[in-house]
């Protein structure tokens, strides 16, 4: 009689033993494999089809733009607008903004998710909406988006939706560094229009007050109107100091030289002291001075605002053809296309699983219900149990 290795014999298992126990209650196994068979069936079978349906876009790659000459104009304001910059990978960043609530609410709102998923609450749907949507950037710099619903039509419709919502938050928001100059560049234009817009109403109400309208051709009216007012009433005097030498006060001709000449004494006055009717535009040759410094400053104010407008919107206008360029606009490889074949369930995959499944616990239960019967029998006839192990 040979004595076994005690190690070995732990280590070592009787297949035999194991199979002709496996034979004996073979019906545990094939009714385990036919039950989880049947279970999955049934499954697949109640199951309804999803159909996946994917849209593939580029997103904007950072690129230089042609602004750097042309931002030395404005000197410490371009320096605010250089500092923008900063955005390195932009698939990350259109990843969250797809995934952002916006751009779910917007989704919800346009393809009417709440009745399409018969979901009465926004943040139920919006975690519906979630689950039934993946976004992955692969190694080539594409962004993939995947719907998946019951109808095809509809799946094709949402995953298109997602990329016209992308545009729209996209337009909305400064993410590449061009877009960044456009709004910095269109907030201050917003600013500085505002400021002119108020140096406008300042030079009007200056002109208003003053009369001054126009400095460099109204200056020269008044002084020649002086002049020839001044020479008119030197001309009368001398008129009516002629007459008194042969005419009486009485005399008509006289009256009227004296009422000539205090008409233009009166317009002269007028004139020197700013008396004068509504409708006038002329200016009290006194204010003159006043009048005229009081119009420049207000008038060099409009002046400076306009050309910081100008300078500005020449910035503006470049930044939005920067912006406009292939870097700054999403592209569409592949549009989503209705799906033809559905994506899950995989039948055929279930139906494996499930047959494996169903052999391996099968297996499990014959093999524990062998031992258990061996137990029992080693216990009636008073012997240790037997284990799997064979033995030699």
């Amino acid at each position: 009689m040979q004595t076994a290795n005690p190690a070995q014999g732990n280590d070592e298992v009787d297949l035999l033993t194991v199979w002709n126990r496996l034979w004996l209650h073979r019906r545990w196994v094939v009714a385990s494999t036919l039950l989880f068979g049947a279970l999955a069936l049934i499954y697949c079978l109640a199951a309804r089809p999803v159909f996946t349906a994917t849209a593939t876009i580029m997103p904007p790659q950072q690129q230089n733009n042609s602004m750097g000459m042309l931002l030395g104009q404005l000197g410490g304001l371009a320096g605010g607008a250089g500092t923008l910059a900063g955005l390195k990978t932009p698939n990350d960043l259109y990843i969250g903004i797809l995934q952002s609530r916006t751009v779910a609410d917007g989704l919800i709102r346009r393809f009417q998710l709440k009745r399409h998923y018969d979901i009465r609450s926004q943040d139920r749907t919006r975690i519906e909406l979630r689950a039934l949507s993946q976004f992955s950037s692969g190694k080539d710099g594409l962004i993939t988006i995947s719907v998946d619903d019951a109808d095809p039509t509809f799946a094709a419709s949402l995953a298109n939706g997602y990329v016209d919502e992308l545009k729209t938050v996209n337009q909305s928001l400064a993410v590449t560094d061009a877009a960044k100059r456009r709004l910095f560049f269109e907030q201050q234009m917003k600013q500085t229009k505002d400021l002119l817009a108020d140096a406008e109403a300042a030079l009007r109400k200056t002109q208003e007050k003053t009369g001054m309208i126009q400095l460099e051709g109204q200056l020269p009216a008044i002084v020649g109107s002086v002049t020839q007012l001044r020479a008119n009433i030197a001309a009368k005097e001398v008129q009516l100091e002629a007459m008194r030498s042969y005419a009486t006060a009485q005399n008509p001709l006289y009256i009227r030289t004296e009422q000539e000449l205090a008409g233009l004494r009166e317009q002269l006055a007028k004139l020197e002291t700013g008396n004068s009717s509504g409708g006038d535009l002329m200016v009290p040759t006194g204010k003159v001075a006043q009048s005229g410094l009081e119009y420049l400053r207000r008038l060099r104010d409009v002046k400076y605002q306009e050309t910081i407008f100008e300078l500005l919107a020449k910035q503006y206008e470049l930044a939005r053809i920067d912006e406009s360029k292939d870097s700054s606009l999403i592209q569409v490889l592949d549009p989503a296309v209705v799906p033809e074949r559905k994506s899950r369930p995989k039948r055929a995959m279930i139906m494996l699983m499930a047959l494996f499944a169903g052999a391996v616990i099968g297996v499990a239960a014959a093999l524990l219900r062998a031992q258990l019967s061996e137990q029992g029998r080693q216990r009636r006839d008073g012997r240790p149990a037997l284990a799997l192990r064979g033995e030699s």
